[in-house]
């Protein structure tokens, strides 16, 4: 499988292209930073072609290279069907961009995504688990087809050491620890690729992380 993090804008926010290992189409999960960074992540996806673009959830820092990377790449957006409509308002209550002097916003969603939906490019599929807490509409990534170890692309739910805030608009920090005992369910080699900063395992987080689940 194929997986690139590419680290864009002011909150350092890892953006994923995830394909097969046979040149297959690209999913992009996070087109963070701003517009320009359309071209850098199409380069990355490179000679694949992106078919769908995946946020994990609304925020302003996650998505500010969506509408370009749309109209060039002519992909799919895909979102939480809770988080959808927070996505095209930079509004407290939207992408929350305003409450720190940004304006990024997405278009509509094509594609609303619930618990379970899943998400195929070439042989690799992505099943979607909704893992609230961070955000309402909050959602991790999980690959399912069949290779080991599993990876799953986690958003600001779970962080290397850390978990994500749950002091913005629509955060629940009782939703959030339902999120993370769900994601201690998964095998301690499954490779956690987090919204921000370093990969991780379920594994390492099980034994370091104080507000993951031990058991």
């Amino acid at each position: 499988m194929f997986v690139e993090r590419i680290v864009l804008g002011e909150l350092q926010t890892n953006c994923w292209v995830v394909a097969d290992d046979s040149g297959g189409p690209a999913i992009v999960i996070d087109p963070a930073g701003h517009p320009p960074d359309a071209e850098r992540i199409m380069l990355s996806a490179a000679p694949r072609r992106v078919c769908a673009v995946v946020l994990t959830h609304a925020h302003f820092d996650h998505l500010g290279a969506a509408p370009a990377l749309l109209e060039a790449s002519g992909a799919c957006l895909a979102v939480h069907r809770i988080d959808a409509p927070r996505i095209t308002t930079p509004a407290a209550e939207g992408t929350g961009g305003a409450l720190f002097g940004f304006t990024d916003v997405a278009p509509p969603a094509e594609r609303l995504l619930d618990d379970g939906s899943r998400i195929e490019a070439g042989s690799i599929t992505l099943e979607v688990w909704s893992t609230p807490g961070h955000t309402e509409g909050s959602i991790s990534l999980l690959t399912s087809h069949g290779e080991r170890p599993m990876h799953l692309f986690s958003g600001d739910t779970l962080f290397a050491s850390s978990v994500g805030r749950t002091d913005f608009p629509g955060g629940d920090a009782g939703a959030l620890q339902r999120s993370l005992a769900r994601i201690a369910t998964l095998a301690d080699e499954t490779v956690v690729h987090p919204g921000h900063g370093p990969d991780t395992t379920v594994g390492r987080e099980r034994r370091v992380n104080p507000f993951f689940p031990r058991a």
